[in-house]
């Protein structure tokens, strides 16, 4: 991605306001001029930064959680390369910059901090919360939240400024545009305007371009947190500067047929992108927003807030209809986006998977859509969940970025988003294989990287080595479908899918306020049933599931051993 200096504003040095406001009236249109002045981060109520020792992993380790897999070591020695990887990005806001909390920052040559990075690495690092910043990291993006609601998908991690700011004061345009054939650039480098069909153009222009206005994910991370910590309180802080980001984005990118606009940004140089020029309207966004709206409607309950619940369901409901309606191609049985005249993209990509996550597809849509990823023509390559099927024009066998490459985000949306649609079993398929793949490429490498080859077991071209948002896989999908470990932190429970093999737990596993250390090993040779020994600082429900059984122990604080026996 392309890392910009944001410009200085003028300064004038002048004796009279009146003088001052005559000069900027004159050359500064009013709206620029009061968003220039505007207070940023005014829903969210954390303001300053309050200096505390940034995590380290040495004085950290013997805290985190710790596996225990005997089936497969590697795995284990992965997992924790993955912590070491993460510990040394963890960064405090420099003075100035107006962020509120510590962060993850990105390797030295670079100088953002992005939004869609930190939520997928809360996802894993919720694992370790409070030790280490996590969902603390997406403080700083609500702190720069704009008035009217926008937030930049990428902030200068030294000064706090947006990176793709509408300098110009325009309707919305996209910097960098998109590419003028296919596949095209990794990233185009032409400004391009967006036209609105069907619809009027926002009476006042957003700060941001389109290129800083995409997968927003923020209410995902959120909700992924609450299942780990249950707590409300961090729903109510955000919960205001959610709802305004969402407005900002009906604002600005929904196009006359009720769809959302996107650009390269979404998936850098995809085959895709051409597609989408000048306003197309893509399948992920769409369905993002679908997304976005069903987990306010998800917060807004667990709030208390009953009206705005059934108000944000009622608009996911409506986008999904449009969705199904305009996207959906009954022929090829696949979703695709849409060019600016409403035509159907030809190229299928991950990117419509994201409906299954939302709840956009209905029951034989989401056959259809995993039939598609299980076809070893399309999707279903050696390493499961590339971006583009392999029959597409601008498809690489060696990754090229998002021209195939296996990624950690890809990923962690497939496999919710099979979970989402009711097949756990492949759920679990993709995520072991990605863990699998993870390992394996370790072993031989030394290190993680950031996306991997769709068809052999090495790194993907376009890539960077000790990358630590890989953690995705040997962290979250590790502990829960390696190891099986799933909390449900606000009933107070932890579910176990155990499977047969052999030793296998967690010591210091962390969810809700509890911190448990649980083993379970085979009850002597050739038996199928399990001893289970349990060790924890608070009193939880533990449901473990085990060879089509389902027995839910009540732990206590203390030691306690169980009996696992589906025979009984």
């Amino acid at each position: 991605m392309i890392r910009k200096k944001m410009l200085k504003g003028l300064v004038f040095n002048v004796c009279s306001a009146a003088i001052v406001f005559a000069v900027i009236s004159t050359f500064f249109p009013a709206q620029r001029w009061a968003a220039n002045h505007e207070v940023l981060g005014r829903y969210f109520s954390k303001k300053k930064y309050t200096p505390e020792p940034l995590p380290n992993f040495e004085k950290l380790r013997d805290e985190l959680p710790s596996p225990i897999y005997d089936d497969n070591p590697n795995w284990v020695k992965t997992y924790w390369k993955a912590w070491e990887l993460l510990f040394p990005r963890f960064q405090a806001p420099t003075p100035g910059s107006g962020f509120v909390s510590q962060f993850t920052d990105f390797e030295p040559s670079w100088y953002s901090v992005g939004e869609w990075d930190f939520c997928f690495i809360s996802m894993f690092s919720d694992y370790a919360y409070p030790l280490v910043p996590g969902i603390r990291s997406l403080d700083n993006f609500y702190a720069k939240q704009h008035e009217d609601g926008e937030i930049s998908r990428e902030i200068n991690a030294k000064t706090g400024e947006d990176l793709w700011p509408d300098r110009e004061d325009r309707p919305l345009f996209s910097r960098n545009g998109w590419p003028t054939e296919v596949p095209g650039p990794i990233m185009p480098q032409e400004t391009m305007p967006v036209h609105y069909l069907g619809r009027e153009a926002p009476s006042l222009n957003p700060r941001l371009t389109l290129d800083g206005l995409d997968n927003p994910i923020l209410a995902w991370a959120e909700i992924e947190h609450y299942k780990m910590t249950g707590d409300q309180n961090r729903l109510r802080e955000v919960w205001e500067p959610l709802v305004h980001y969402y407005a900002a984005l009906q604002k600005y990118l929904r196009q006359g047929n009720g769809l959302y606009m996107t650009d390269w940004a979404s998936m850098d140089n995809s085959p895709r992108n051409f597609y989408l020029s000048g306003g197309g309207t893509g399948i992920d966004i769409s369905s993002q927003m679908v997304l976005f709206a069903r987990q306010l409607a998800q917060i807004a309950e667990i709030l208390g807030k009953k009206p705005e619940a059934k108000e944000y369901s009622a608009q996911a409901d409506q986008l999904a209809r449009i969705i199904n309606r305009l996207m959906w191609d009954p022929k090829a049985k696949f979703y695709y986006d849409l060019t600016l005249k409403g035509q159907r993209s030809p190229i299928k990509t991950m990117a419509a998977y994201w409906t299954l996550l939302a709840g956009v597809a209905s029951p034989s849509q989401a056959t259809d859509l995993v039939a598609e990823l299980k076809d070893p023509h399309t999707f279903g390559q050696r390493n499961l969940v590339p971006t583009v099927a392999a029959d597409q024009p601008g498809y690489d066998p060696r990754g090229g970025f998002w021209r195939g490459g296996v990624w950690p985000m890809t990923n962690a949306m497939a496999v919710a988003a099979l979970e989402n649609a009711g097949d756990s079993n492949l759920a679990r398929t993709v995520a072991l294989n990605y863990v699998s793949l993870i390992a394996d490429v370790f072993s031989k490498t030394g290190t993680i990287w950031d996306d991997y080859a769709p068809n052999a077991e090495e790194p993907a071209d376009y890539n960077h080595r000790d990358f630590y948002e890989s953690g995705i896989g040997p962290i979250k999908f590790f502990l829960e479908y390696g190891i099986g470990l799933r909390p449900d932190a606000p009933h107070r429970r932890l579910v176990w899918d155990l499977t047969p093999g052999g030793r296998k737990g967690c010591e210091r596993f962390r969810f809700a306020d509890i911190v448990v250390s649980l083993v379970a090993e085979p009850d002597g040779k050739g038996s199928k049933a399990e001893r289970l020994s349990v060790t924890s600082d608070k009193a939880f429900e533990l449901e473990v599931r085990f060879r089509g059984t389902l027995k839910r122990f009540s732990v206590t604080r203390g030691k306690q051993a169980f009996h696992l026996d589906p025979e009984s």
